[in-house]
């Protein structure tokens, strides 16, 4: 973990698989006991406890997440259609560090910029945090 003792970001809520529009920039944030994203505007989309937390992550990089019986897909970047992540999204995440370095595949980086590897680093915090993943 940081040196803040936990992990934020900026990764993406993927609210429809077919509209990219719908495809919006959350802050994502895992500290001791909490696992929380939260819109453009400072709402919390979820919260919870990760060790309650179930997901799985696909072959192509999205972290599906169930919290409070809910499910989320969280990708590692937007779509042409996303908006960017708002300057309170970016003010949240600013004072953690993020990967050193990403290491993805090279189909990965050419093509979708490292996002799956981004997703593969929050599924091991999850899983480090006690969260119940396949």
């Amino acid at each position: 973990m940081s040196e803040h003792g936990g992990h934020a970001g900026i990764v993406y809520w993927r609210r429809s698989p077919w509209n990219g529009a719908r495809c919006v920039p959350v802050a994502l944030s895992l500290l001791p006991g909490e696992f929380r994203a939260q819109d453009g505007v400072g709402n919390v989309v979820f919260q919870g406890d990760p060790r309650e937390v179930e997901g799985r992550l696909t072959r192509l990089g999205t972290l599906l997440v169930n919290v409070d019986g809910k499910r989320y897909a969280l990708v590692g970047r937007g779509g042409a259609l996303s908006p960017e992540p708002s300057a309170g999204q970016q003010a949240a995440v600013s004072a953690f560090q993020p990967p050193s370095a990403v290491t993805g595949g090279a189909v990965d980086l050419l093509l979708n910029g490292g996002a799956a590897a981004r997703m593969r680093f929050w599924r091991a915090w999850l899983g480090e945090a006690g969260a119940r993943l396949r």
